[in-house]
């Protein structure tokens, strides 16, 4: 079956790193484009990065542009989020979503906690 798997989450303090990787099976992942997703408590999910299939195209939230990189292994089936110079106002469950015509998978997200 589908699975988006994530991981790399946890508590940093402010200016510091953290790199997200979502593990894919069940489909063929280099035919799907990949996004990262993040949602605050009491907010809307926003997307936060995405990468076309190949890999050639990325695209960013104004918010973490110069931050955060997006990348993808097709031969790992696995998306990553760079994410550095992170934010307090970064802190949010951080979703993974593969996303082709009219299918949609999704992960069950990671916590990512900046706080000093």
């Amino acid at each position: 079956q589908v699975q988006l798997v994530e991981s790399g989450g946890g508590l940093v303090q402010p200016g510091g790193s953290l790199r997200l990787s979502c593990a894919a099976s069940g489909f063929t992942f280099s035919s799907y484009a990949m996004n990262w997703y993040r949602q605050a408590p009491g907010k809307e999910r926003e997307l936060v990065a995405s990468i076309s299939s190949s890999g050639g195209s990325t695209n960013y939230q104004h918010s973490v542009k110069g931050r955060f990189a997006i990348s993808r292994d097709n031969a790992k089936n696995t998306v990553y989020l760079q994410m550095n110079s992170l934010k307090v106002e970064d802190t949010a469950v951080y979703s993974c979503n593969a996303a082709r015509l009219w299918l949609d998978y999704w992960g069950q997200g990671t916590q990512v906690t900046v706080s000093s």
